[in-house]
């Protein structure tokens, strides 16, 4: 039977297809956009970078950390921001060598700790923006936000993908037949 055979091939390559695109969007955001989630010429607005019009020096002045502070800004909340959104990024990272072992593998428990290992990312992602943008929110208007910004937007819907697909592909695995499965010897069309 060909169907299972390529219902579980079509499940990795959407999956391979979304790791790809959430490394790309990653890379994009947060090291060509250098973390910035607005990149405007009057300000700049970033988990590294504050920096906002100075009218008396006709230039972009970027803030420290005691005048962030005097703004009402957390430094610990920035912190916060940026150590989950870099965890999330190393994670993605990283996520490709544990769905290699669950692929060589065929174990239905790895399929699921692939699923949390997607749910923890999408939290952290999701976490780092919402503190970042609560901080942030007085200086931020919704049309400032720019490709940094748009980019980590992108990987959460891939995220959540992903993890629509893992659970798809978890449930086929778990209902079906040990002998159709893709990784068995028996079900490839043809026999060595």
């Amino acid at each position: 039977m060909q169907g299972p055979w390529y219902m579980g091939h079509l499940l990795c390559a959407l999956t391979i297809l979304e790791i790809v695109g959430t490394l790309g969007l990653m890379i994009y955001a947060l090291l060509v956009e250098a973390g910035n989630l607005v990149n405007l010429p009057n300000k700049r607005i970033g988990f590294y970078n504050f920096c906002l019009w100075n009218e008396t020096a006709e230039k972009l002045q970027c803030l420290e950390v005691s005048h962030l502070q005097a703004m009402g800004i957390s430094w610990l909340g920035i912190a916060l921001a940026r150590v989950c959104v870099y965890i999330c990024s190393v994670i993605c990272f990283f996520y490709p060598l544990f769905l290699a072992n669950v692929r060589c593998t065929d174990k239905v428990k790895g399929w699921r700790v692939l699923l949390i290992i997607l749910i923890t990312k999408m939290l952290l992602l999701s976490g780092g923006l919402g503190i970042f943008l609560l901080q942030t929110s007085p200086w931020i208007n919704p049309s400032d936000f720019t490709g940094g910004f748009l980019a980590l937007v992108g990987v959460l819907a891939l995220i959540l993908l992903q993890i629509l697909t893992v659970t798809m592909y978890t449930i086929w695995a778990k209902h079906m037949n040990p002998c159709q499965s893709p990784f068995t010897e028996e079900a490839l069309p043809i026999k060595i």
